[in-house]
């Protein structure tokens, strides 16, 4: 019966959404060197961004954003700091204050919990019965209109091997737990969180690679049930979201798209021009108020992710830290207008950056000690990020000398230039002149500031270095085979 609906629904949410798409943006703070809360807050300002999502609710990010008019998405990782009523309800005391000053409207909670439900599910469960606390906490404090508690969704939570929007639904395995959220979420008027890469996706699926831009230049083209008809991934996973809710029982619920990025670095395709393509592309499409073929005239609201480099980011795949429109020392990358309305600018600069001295750590060229020059270069990158030297890195082309150079200087710079993070055993020397080639850039960080701690009481995101030993040997294999040539 829900399939012969599908023409009404179409029409019902077309003719009943009137508010025009906002796109935000997504700041995370895994990064060595940190712009200050209260630079990003300008900056955003100056960029005409009008809602962010902080991977926080840390109180001095939540006084930054007060009287900005920025309107906030808050994080909880730790769904067990808020998993009982007392828990809830203290939580919700503390950041009273700032559901108003600041503005919040929504608070996502955990991390991906269906997908991590899909293999724990008693954690799955303990988790949805979190949200239902925390959001009956909100309500009883008076704020049941304004903030909402929902979960950001990866695409892992419906089947896979698509081929059509249409074939999509929600895992078997989650489905009554899923099914229970919906529930939560429909009562609370609660949104459904969205994420997706296109770059990743059309990979992962074997798509034509054009097929993850929307500038209708694939020849790649899906047409499915309704006369529906898919140019980009955009599109198609925000209408395979649509079909696995239809067929859940919840045909009219709002999505929100809440993290949607292109990274420039630590993968093949990843860079500058194709971020800034991909952009220029899909910022006006959901400004336009187009919808999708699924709901036509129906805002999308989309978060870009995300706002700056996150060189602490766990690598469990290289491009995971390279998202950022800006690099972490708050360098434009690309050009990208973040109003929607596809202008050709650079976006504002950060105010009041301070960058370290002009100044490098290279490898010295002493290779007579192989042994040696290997200890240093696995030393440098487990702490310091090496993955622009991945496969399609923008750093994948270097000699056998500047890979080494590369890692030392990282690692330098993480260090925020102290001298004796450049010793490597005597193979490491500080040198004026830059040594940045080609697409390679050897960075220059920012002054210490505000740096990466702990996990705190209120369940931010854990900002351990934890390296991917499957990635850190691709990277010694490709520089061991330059040494060998």
């Amino acid at each position: 019966m829900a399939f012969k609906l599908i023409p009404f629904v179409a029409f019902f949410l077309a003719s009943n959404y009137v508010a025009d798409a906002i796109i935000g943006i997504n700041w995370g703070r895994q990064t060595a060197q940190r712009l200050l809360p209260a630079m990003v807050v300008d900056l955003l300002l100056q960029n005409k961004v009008p809602e962010a999502r902080i991977y926080s609710s840390q109180q001095d990010i939540l006084q930054a954003f007060a009287g900005s008019g920025i309107s906030l998405t808050v994080t909880i990782f730790n769904v067990q700091n808020v998993a009982t009523i007392e828990l809830a309800r203290k939580w919700v005391q503390e950041k009273v204050p700032y559901f108003d000053s600041a503005n919040i409207r929504r608070v996502y909670l955990g991390n991906h919990v269906f997908r991590n439900g899909l293999t724990d599910k008693s954690f799955l469960n303990m988790a949805i019965n979190t949200l239902e606390t925390l959001q009956f906490a909100i309500n009883e404090a008076g704020y049941a209109d304004q903030v909402k508690v929902t979960f950001p969704n990866p695409e892992v939570v419906i089947k896979d091997n698509l081929t059509k929007p249409s074939e999509a639904e929600f895992q078997d395995d989650i489905k009554e737990e899923m099914a229970r959220t919906l529930r939560i979420l429909k009562k609370n008027n609660a949104p459904f969180i969205v994420e997706v890469f296109p770059i990743s996706y059309v990979t992962y699926h074997n798509f034509d690679p054009e097929f993850a831009f929307i500038d209708n230049k694939s020849p790649f083209v899906i047409r499915d049930k309704n006369n529906t008809v898919y140019t980009n991934a955009f599109d198609f996973v925000h209408d395979a979201f649509v079909w696995a809710l239809i067929k859940a029982g919840f045909p009219d619920m709002e999505i929100i798209m809440g993290q949607v990025g292109w990274p420039t670095d630590g993968f093949p395709g990843a860079n500058a021009s194709t971020a800034e393509r991909f952009f220029k592309g899909m910022l006006p499409y959901v400004a336009s108020n187009k919808g999708t073929p699924m709901r036509p005239g129906a805002p999308i609201h989309t978060y870009v992710h995300c706002l700056t480099d996150e060189n602490k980011m766990p690598y469990y795949y290289p491009f995971a830290r390279h998202w950022g429109i800006y690099r972490s020392n708050g360098e434009p990358k690309y050009k990208i207008d973040l109003t929607g309305q596809g202008r050709d600018i650079f976006p504002a600069k950060a105010k009041g950056i301070m960058h370290m001295p002009e100044r490098w750590c290279v490898f010295n060229g002493n290779d007579t000690d192989t042994l040696k020059v290997k200890r240093n270069f696995d030393e440098a990158c487990t702490t310091a990020d090496c993955t622009s030297l991945a496969p399609g890195g923008s750093c994948s082309q270097l000699s056998f000398a500047q890979n080494i150079s590369y890692a030392f200087n990282m690692y330098f710079q993480a260090n925020f230039q102290d001298e004796k993070a450049c010793k490597f055993e005597g193979l490491g020397k500080v040198v004026t002149e830059n040594p940045s080639t080609g697409r390679c850039v050897f960075p220059v960080e920012v002054v210490k500031g505000q740096q990466v701690g702990d996990v705190a009481a209120d369940g931010n995101r854990i900002h351990y270095h934890v390296p991917n030993f499957g990635i850190f040997l691709v990277l010694v294999s490709i520089l061991w085979a330059l040494f060998c040539d």
